[in-house]
């Protein structure tokens, strides 16, 4: 028989009706014990931009729907939810990097005690503060509210408050997407001069934070095969502690509207930080200056570069004027509308541990092109056109090729979609990830038998 959610739960409801004359059926007390009670955690949510905040959206919207009952514990930006059965706990931190006035030094009266002043002065020597602190705050939270939960789910903070809520005696089951120490490493390449380098180290000094918290936090599950073997070799985690478990995709948003022949003519869309080199942007946005001088193409990215930043440099530099668009803050009808309006869709990264935006990209139907790089082989297999990551020249040309082939962005376009269908889907993940708490709250019953507690 499978154990219970949690080892203290009161007596069942059917019980309790007999002892108060009344019968309630075996089946809906088997229901009732098997519903759980599950804390998602996450430092910042962004609902559109960055997977952490689109997984946990979803995620949290089929836990519900399969009849658990979920709280997600934010710092900002907030998530968007979509079930109001889905309680929002805000774990606010002082903002630090909004997007209106990023590194801002807040008012002394914004200071509540000493985790901000803290985050401030990790911010001031040039760190990033928030996965250790919102790991304090919530660990603070988790303490007062102990018996509410049968699980709490960590998506990718592993800062050094996540050791305490073993302590707390509930499972901890931990999402790492990819361990954040391929980001450095790409970044820290890519970086200028002695003084940008040693910043990019301060930055990223929270890595090995992680990579600490990563080895003793107990069942990880990651997106695919390529960053199991990332966490292995970044963060030194057993693999025996490693299961993988893909993301899905919203096919209510991301669906074809048409045939790839009525798309917009000459249109390239990529969804991607727009200044993170890890993304490669800067690529793609050369590729498409190249084929702009014999097609007529246009790009829109979706994504808020930095004012002034490198990727507005860049623009600039290859005199790409209306040739590329970039778009922030649409609706989800939006966003599915512009990507199922492409001609070709990139994802031009020179790494992924999974990526939701390919994914989106073949369920709205368009061609895919994506580099060869971390798990984009993985999740695109053979339904999308693979290139080498970085090489302008041969993005250029595959670029050419599809703009001048219909038939081939039709088979390509079509290919994708029946991948989709056939291995992404949120239901199948959010069920998957249920037997995952189930099997974590079972080990912490044995191993609370085992030391002799009740």
């Amino acid at each position: 028989m499978r154990p219970s959610g949690n080892i203290n739960q009161p007596k069942s409801r059917a019980s309790a009706g007999r002892s108060k004359g009344w019968f309630v059926s075996r089946a809906e007390d088997d229901a009732h014990r098997d519903r759980l009670r599950i804390a998602l955690l996450s430092y910042r949510s962004k609902p559109h931009c960055g997977g952490q905040g689109v997984y946990l959206r979803h995620l949290s919207r089929e836990l519900v729907d399969l009849g658990h009952t979920v709280e997600v514990f934010s710092g900002q930006p907030y998530p968007e939810l979509d079930r109001k059965e889905i309680t929002l706990t805000k774990i606010p931190s002082l903002d630090l990097y909004r997007d209106e006035d990023p590194f801002r030094t807040p008012a002394l009266s914004e200071f509540r005690d000493w985790i901000d002043v803290l985050e401030f002065a990790h911010m001031k020597t040039g760190g990033f503060p928030e996965p250790l602190t919102f790991s304090i705050r919530a660990l603070r939270a988790l303490k007062r509210r102990r018996r509410d939960f049968d699980v709490v789910h960590d998506n990718q903070v592993l800062g050094l408050g996540n050791l305490g809520i073993g302590r707390l005696d509930i499972p901890l089951v931990t999402s790492i997407h990819h361990p954040i120490s391929v980001d450095r490493r790409i970044e820290l390449e890519a970086a200028e001069g002695i003084k940008q380098k040693l910043g990019k180290r301060r930055w990223y000094g929270f890595v090995a934070m992680q990579s600490q918290v990563a080895r003793r936090i107990g069942p990880v599950l990651t997106v695919s095969g390529s960053s199991k073997v990332d966490i292995v070799k970044d963060f030194k985690v057993d693999p025996r502690d490693i299961e993988i478990l893909p993301l899905g995709v919203d096919t209510r948003i991301f669906h074809p509207r048409g045939p790839v022949s009525e798309r917009v003519p000459g249109r390239i869309v990529a969804m991607a930080s727009a200044d993170a080199p890890i993304k490669g942007v800067d690529v793609l946005l050369r590729a498409v200056a190249k084929v702009a001088t014999e097609r007529d193409v246009h790009v829109i990215v979706v994504s808020r570069p930095q004012k002034d930043g490198p990727t507005e440099k860049l623009v600039r530099e290859l005199a790409l004027g209306d040739r590329v668009r970039f778009v922030s803050g649409i609706s989800d009808d939006e966003l599915g509308e512009l990507m199922a309006s492409a001609e070709i869709a990139v994802v031009p990264s020179r790494y992924e541990g999974f990526s939701l935006p390919a994914v989106e990209h073949m369920a709205s139907g368009s061609p895919l092109v994506a580099s060869r790089a971390g798990a984009l082989p993985e999740v695109v297999g053979d339904a999308g056109v693979l290139v080498e990551p970085g090489d302008v020249e041969e993005l250029a040309a595959t670029l050419r090729r599809l703009h001048d082939s219909p038939e081939e962005r039709a088979r390509v376009g079509e290919a994708g979609l029946a991948r989709v269908q056939e291995r992404y889907a949120w239901p199948a993940v959010a069920q998957a990830t249920v037997e995952h708490y189930r099997a974590a709250i079972t080990q912490r019953n044995y191993l609370r038998l085992a030391a002799g507690k009740q």
